[in-house]
């Protein structure tokens, strides 16, 4: 596979930027990687992503609910009780997440490295 930009990539319209720009931000993977055990509660997610707020959980299944990939199930209970799924687009989302995700494993101790030998450019020596 290449990547390249396609011509039609400008600020508005880009299929990559509107979709990625989405998935690249902090929370969205992690919860997409949670919901692929299944059907979960609000509480659930949060609970099992420890250090999301209450407030940044809701905005990403929103989102995520608006783009598709996630459905909500109100039940009428007090208190209402909310069940997440994904949905088919979102379990096709699940097969690059994957590989991704055991990139990210596989290439964490490397990228840790990098990161730690790093000399940032105003840091190092004139020529």
């Amino acid at each position: 596979m290449t990547l390249h930009r396609s011509t039609a990539c400008g600020a508005e319209g880009c299929p990559v930027r509107d979709v990625l720009d989405r998935l690249g931000d902090r929370w969205t993977v992690l919860v997409l990687k949670e919901l692929e055990a299944g059907t979960l509660r609000f509480s659930e997610i949060r609970s099992r992503i420890e250090d999301i707020s209450q407030r940044m959980l809701a905005q990403t299944l929103r989102r995520l609910e608006q783009d598709g990939l996630v459905s909500r199930r109100v039940f009428p209970t007090i208190p209402p009780r909310v069940d997440y799924t994904l949905t088919d687009l979102g379990q096709s989302l699940l097969v690059p997440l994957r590989e991704m995700v055991r990139w990210a494993i596989d290439n964490h101790d490397a990228v840790r490295a990098a990161r730690a030998a790093y000399v940032p450019p105003a840091a190092q020596p004139a020529l």
